[in-house]
């Protein structure tokens, strides 16, 4: 098979066949010729026969090129309906997604596994509103300890030692503030 002979077109009716140059020519078989030279008629079959296949051929050919037209035709017609009734391309694939997700949501895979991880999910919110209740508890009791007591005594006086008695927010000057002079600038 002759690759430059063999069409290759997609749309063609006759794609992956072997086209024949030739044929364009003329398929009258010439008075007392027996077969055509260039395409010499297969075994068993006679002209006449071989005739009657290549008009069949030809008809059928036609055929196949005028559904494709209507094909096209109803396509656009489709395509037109559809743009006037607003079912854009988007608009299709929008219902499509929807249209899965309902039926996953309806899955009993789906189901079990949405009830398996809310029952994850109250199991970690008991666990943490444990740890929350013991750790403030534990807080409490450290507040009320003698430790921390002593500790909270200490600093208490530490306060008084710095601020003094006017602790309420009164500003209290320190006795080694000075104020700048001539003589001593800040920098």
């Amino acid at each position: 098979m002759d690759p430059a002979s063999q069409d290759i077109n997609l749309n063609s009716p006759n794609k992956g066949l072997v086209v024949d140059q030739s044929e364009s020519l003329s398929d009258v078989p010439v008075e007392g010729a027996v077969g055509n030279a260039a395409n010499p008629l297969p075994p068993g079959l006679t002209e006449e026969e071989a005739e009657e296949l290549r008009i069949e051929l030809t008809k059928v050919e036609e055929e196949i090129n005028t559904l494709r037209q209507v094909l096209s035709a109803k396509e656009r017609h489709a395509a037109e309906l559809k743009r006037k009734l607003g079912l854009s391309p988007l608009n299709e694939l929008r219902q499509n997604l929807t249209k899965s997700w309902q039926d996953v949501q309806t899955s009993n895979a789906y189901k079990k596994t949405q009830e398996t991880l809310s029952q994850a999910g109250q199991k970690t919110s008991a666990a943490l509103n444990t740890v929350g209740t013991v750790l403030s508890k534990r807080l409490g009791d450290m507040r009320n300890s003698a430790t921390f007591k002593s500790f909270e005594d200490k600093m208490g006086n530490l306060k008084y030692k710095v601020v003094g008695p006017k602790g309420n927010g009164d500003a209290v000057s320190s006795p080694t503030d000075t104020t700048p002079t001539q003589e001593n600038p800040p920098f």
